[in-house]
């Protein structure tokens, strides 16, 4: 079973998901969901279920194949339609923007009302969290809890959980494998050059995330070395630093998760007291990122490594 993840991480990487997706029209939340499954289920994958999945919320037994699933984690709702699971979506909370064909509402994945979730009639709920988990099973709807992952077989593991519940494993097996072998390219692409340092910003605090938290060991397949691993860390892998620590560290590569939500480019950070003169700056080594992908753990970490592996190439003189 997997952790859900620490409160400060949580909160942290939340408040930078919230600022980094715009404002979009939803549907009300409180309105039931017309959307409707386009395609009846095979004899294979009703033959699947009852279905257990070991979730970290512990066992949860799904008795058939869900036909009205509501998602409230952005990095699930990708994850479901990815393995064939979208027409079985009839709805998902507000930052859910990709794909675009998601059935996006007002619900909230941080603070979840009970009420509007119910009145989508699901008979599955994907959450981050399992703080409704509890008031759902009084009326008997299951959730799934797929929390941030801490390590990346955390992210394969948790798209093979919605594979097995939704009565898609096959397909949810193909996109876990197509995924690590891309990975495994882009890792081997990327192994033969000089030991470059970096420096991963999630807000303009600046707070920043060591090589012991996800997307550190995304870094860290690449052979990049962390400047933040020297900093003093009392938040779980998520340091505050200052901007003299991130000066006096001089990274070759400054990657921004800070772009939509914040603005940040190589021009603000030159404008940054003591950053005019860092190498990346000088060298157009920074780096901006998606914030969605960035700050999710689902299928497009293969766009993120991909991303990642091009500055490194760049910044090797390849």
């Amino acid at each position: 079973m997997r952790p859900v993840r620490t409160a400060f991480a949580g909160a942290l990487l939340g408040t930078v998901m919230l600022a980094g997706c715009g404002q979009t029209s939803a549907t009300p939340s409180g309105a039931p969901s017309s959307n409707a499954p386009s395609s009846a289920p095979s004899a294979s994958q009703d033959a699947a279920f009852p279905a257990k999945v070991q979730a970290a919320n512990g066992e949860i037994t799904i008795a058939k194949r869900p036909e009205r699933i509501v998602s409230i984690s952005p990095t699930a709702t990708e994850s479901l339609f990815a393995i064939g699971a979208g027409p079985q979506v009839v709805a998902v909370d507000a930052l859910s923007n990709h794909p675009a064909e998601a059935p996006r509402t007002d619900l909230s994945g941080f603070k979840p009302n009970v009420e509007a979730i119910i009145a989508h009639k699901p008979d599955l709920v994907i959450a981050s969290d399992d703080t409704i988990a509890a008031e759902l099973a009084k009326v008997n709807v299951p959730v799934l809890v797929e929390p941030a992952a801490t390590k990346i077989d955390d992210a394969y593991d948790e798209i093979a959980d919605l594979g097995l519940a939704t009565g898609n494993k096959d397909k949810a097996d193909k996109v876990v494998a197509d995924m690590k072998s891309a990975m495994e390219k882009l890792s081997a692409q990327a192994t033969d050059g000089k030991k470059l340092t970096y420096y991963h910003e999630l807000d303009t605090t600046p707070y920043a995330a060591t090589s012991n938290t996800f997307i550190g060991q995304i870094y860290s397949m690449f052979g990049l070395v962390n400047v933040a691993d020297k900093a003093p860390d009392a938040a779980g892998g998520y340091p505050k630093l200052s901007a003299e620590f991130v000066a006096q560290a001089d990274p070759d590569l400054i990657f921004l998760a800070d772009v939509k939500c914040c603005k940040q480019s190589r021009q603000t950070l030159s404008e940054r007291p003591g950053w005019k003169e860092l190498k990346a700056i000088k060298n157009d080594s920074v780096v901006q990122l998606d914030d969605d992908i960035a700050s999710r753990w689902g299928p497009r970490i293969v766009d993120l490594a991909t991303t990642i592996g091009q500055a490194v190439q760049k910044a090797n003189g390849r």
